[in-house]
């Protein structure tokens, strides 16, 4: 799992105009919280976060005003929905050797056995619990020779070690369909005159 070290400001103007002066000065409005403490209003610097936020799961190393160093990792994030470019954060406190509930992804590998099969990706990421500083970013799953009524459980996923699930052992998180058969035209046609009769 990577850190990445991010100079922050605590910031005391908040509303629309003033997350509005701070995107125009390419840093990004964000907010810190977690452990029982107040939440901490920052602003970050844009470039090196987007930079950051690349990475899923991104432990991030605060460097606040000079004085305080905090880990974090991103729990929230606003996005333009146009211009794709950050319009906030929010941040939990973690701290090393604590364990966290966070979503990774599900890559899978393989081929489906022949047929015109479908897969189908009910959950996209996969919640587990882990030690903050060794988050995985994502897991492989195999669905070689997978066929229509195959599905792949959360039990039956291989995790990183230190890494558990954060949901039921038998939810369902990838299903094989039978691809659905086109109608021929002929057959069309004459459900069609039917309709009309």
């Amino acid at each position: 799992m990577s850190e990445v070290k991010i100079v922050a400001e605590t910031r005391s103007e908040f509303g629309k105009g003033a997350a509005r002066r701070i995107r125009r000065d390419n840093k990004v409005p964000g907010v810190l919280y977690g452990r029982g403490s107040d939440p901490i209003h920052l602003t970050l610097p844009g470039h090196e976060l987007l930079l950051a936020l690349r990475t899923s799961n991104v432990l991030i190393a605060l460097d606040i005003d000079g004085k305080t160093n905090e880990l974090a990792i991103p729990k929230s994030v606003q996005r333009d929905p146009i211009k794709g470019h950050l319009e906030h954060v929010d941040l939990q406190l973690v701290k090393r050797g604590e364990r966290v509930n966070v979503e990774i992804y599900v890559h899978t590998e393989g081929e489906l056995a022949p047929g015109g099969y479908l897969l189908e990706h009910v959950l996209n990421a996969l919640p587990v619990e882990a030690e903050a500083t060794h988050i995985p970013e994502s897991v492989t799953v195999s669905i070689e020779g997978l066929a229509a009524g195959d599905s792949v459980l959360a039990k039956d996923i291989t995790l990183p070690k230190g890494t558990t699930l954060a949901v039921d052992d038998d939810t369902v998180v990838l299903q094989i369909l039978a691809a659905q058969a086109e109608e021929s035209e002929g057959e069309a046609a004459e459900g069609d005159e039917a309709a009309e009769a």
